[in-house]
């Protein structure tokens, strides 16, 4: 090719990744959107308090039980064919539940939600890594990516907000048909297929293994809020699941094609990268649920006013990941981004402590808002980045794959684990103060406060670790023989 064709190949690969994006902002808002909506859902549909929490577990244990196949499944069948047909698939399931006329149809739909999210979310970023190799250009890529990461989840709140207040629960479903349809247009037109050339032989001893311990870890973590983290099916299950997983690592060091291949996370770069995504994850999820029902709770705002207020949030997010990250990664090693951006969160979760029923907004949740939203932006465009970086072609999809499994890990034991503190210290100070009905805003408020300073103290832990175990330098820009940046990406069959 010559090159002057080289900017339209460029501006053909930006143009792809708007619609990569748009998958992703899909799978990250479907992780909250539902949220805000569950009151009118299990009013609509006559659903007990007691099987409420199966419309979010269905969701989250087929998508994190599913994720190491999806990837192995987008190396070996191609990775735009898995995206484009985990797109239709689902927008299918979301049609579903959008129409779903019983918590039994509901359920089905949100557990296909879940699957066709655990093909599109590892077939989305592999592509995004085997399209930018470039340290500039991926640093910018993944700039967009991380802020989307980190941003979707407060742009769900605020959508479910809008959509349950003025239109109805349903729509929270159906607002991802068309966003679904116009990433599989764009997809369809501007993406290239690339795959894994060998013959495609699944490791199903490791399906088998890695999709029960996900399954067991996560749903054990969903139980552990209402049942307690002491209950016999809850040690049992993070038990079951620990032994899954390490019989999984034993499998995975003799077979021939190991669907998760002990080179992607031995690296010490990569393995620091999981670490941080998982960190991120039980950071921001932490305070995405101590910040809406604070506002809700104990401040009394609506549905839509929460979204709203998490709107700086966002913006913070956007400068520090599309701004400062992607400047600054190309011309310094990510542990120095990656370490700042875990210390300047783990700020924001201990001015969690600050709140209580009197404290005003931009003294309050805005300062809390901001310092998270900008030490995100810092640690997830990074982490993502170097959870890819340098794998091999063949094995894109199953280490962007891991990169979902880390933060899906992380955000449910985190919730969990984080939810229960702040349950037993809102009991505590109640008790402390004589079961005082008054001071039933200000325990709820006391509540968030320590489980964030247990949130803020994990971040504060995963620093030190990604500082000590993530020691590769500054990228540096390869030769342009190495580089087919000004080559169309061609078809692998």
């Amino acid at each position: 090719m010559s090159t002057r064709e080289a900017p339209a190949v460029a501006s053909r690969r930006w143009a792809a990744l708007f619609f990569i994006g748009l998958a992703q902002l899909m799978i990250v808002l479907d992780g909250t959107v539902v949220n805000i909506a569950l009151p009118s859902i299990q009013r609509d549909l006559a659903v007990s308090d007691g099987d409420r929490q199966w419309i979010i577990t269905a969701y989250t244990l087929a998508f994190g039980g599913l994720l190491l196949l999806g990837g192995r499944i987008a190396d070996y069948t191609g990775r735009r064919r898995t995206f484009l047909v985990a797109l239709f698939g689902f927008a299918g399931a979301s049609a579903l539940g959008g129409a779903a006329s019983g918590f039994e149809m509901l359920l089905v739909a949100r557990a296909l939600q879940g699957g066709f999210g655990a093909l599109l979310g590892p077939s989305a970023l592999s592509l995004l890594a085997v399209m930018f190799t470039r340290p500039q250009d991926r640093a910018k890529a993944f700039g967009i990516w991380g802020a989307i990461s980190a941003a979707g989840g407060a742009i769900g709140l605020l959508a479910g907000g809008a959509l349950t207040d003025y239109l109805d629960w349903r729509w929270c479903l159906y607002i991802n048909i068309p966003i679904a349809l116009v990433a599989a247009v764009g997809g369809y037109v501007l993406l290239t297929e690339s795959r894994h050339e060998g013959r495609a032989r699944f490791d199903v001893p490791g399906v088998l293994l890695v999709g029960g311990g996900l399954v067991s870890v996560v749903y054990a973590a969903g139980q552990a809020e209402s049942k307690g983290w002491d209950s016999g099916l809850v040690v049992g299950l993070l038990v079951g699941g620990g032994l899954l997983l390490a019989a999984f690592t034993v499998v995975e060091s003799r077979v021939a094609q190991p669907l998760l291949p002990p080179r992607v996370i031995a690296d010490r770069t990569r393995g620091a990268a999981y670490l941080a995504v998982g960190l991120a994850g039980v950071g921001m999820f932490a305070a995405f649920l101590f910040m809406t029902y604070y506002m809700q709770v104990v401040k009394g705002y609506s549905p839509i006013r929460t979204g709203v207020a998490f709107l700086p949030m966002v913006m913070a997010v956007l400068l520090s990941a599309g701004g400062l990250s992607t400047r600054l990664l190309p011309k310094v090693p990510p542990r120095t981004l990656i370490v700042p951006g875990m210390l300047i969160s783990a700020g924001g979760m201990l001015w969690m402590t600050t709140l209580d029923a009197g404290t005003g907004y931009a003294g309050g949740v805005l300062v809390v808002g901001m310092l998270f939203g900008f030490g995100a932006g810092l640690i997830l465009p990074v982490a993502i980045n170097y959870a890819t970086h340098g794998v091999d072609p063949s094995d894109s999809g199953v280490a962007s794959a891991s990169v979902n499994a880390a933060q899906q890990i992380g955000s449910s034991i985190g919730i969990a684990l984080l939810n229960t503190i702040a349950t037993s210290a809102t009991a505590d100070y109640l008790a402390s103060h004589g079961m005082n009905p008054a001071l039933g805003k200000q325990a709820v408020a006391e509540g968030f406060g320590t489980a964030s300073v247990w949130a803020a103290g994990i971040l504060v832990t995963g620093a030190v670790i990604v500082a000590v175990l993530m020691n590769t330098p500054r990228p540096e820009d390869r030769p342009a023989v190495e580089e087919p940046e000004n080559a169309e990406p061609q078809p692998v069959v």
